[in-house]
């Protein structure tokens, strides 16, 4: 996953956060009655509070599965840390007996 993968959903969150900000401000210069301007609002809230609900369980998931992958590469670099550190151990002994020997 790219950086710019990664940007995509907060600048998706910046957007959807402006366009209700902008939306709330239009109406509210609008030639309308207060009640449809309050429906219209009260509408234009649910769906802005759905699309940064969805937005946010993007984000999450997205950052879980970075954990996850970021969790499997340490394993598996310790895991070629204690192979590299036994075969080193390995040559020393034969190494030491040869001398020795």
């Amino acid at each position: 996953m790219t950086l710019a993968d990664q940007d995509s959903g907060s600048g998706l969150l910046w957007f959807v956060a402006g366009a209700a900000i902008g939306a709330t401000i239009a109406l509210l210069y609008a030639p309308t009655s207060g009640d449809e301007a309050r429906r219209i609002i009260s509408r234009k809230t649910r769906a802005g509070s759905q699309a940064l609900a969805e937005s946010s369980k993007d984000m999450y998931e997205r950052g879980r599965e970075l954990y996850e992958r970021g969790r499997r590469l340490a394993d598996e670099a310790a895991d070629m840390l204690e192979r590299g550190r036994n075969i080193v151990e390995k040559a020393a002994e034969s190494a030491a007996e040869g001398i020795a020997g």
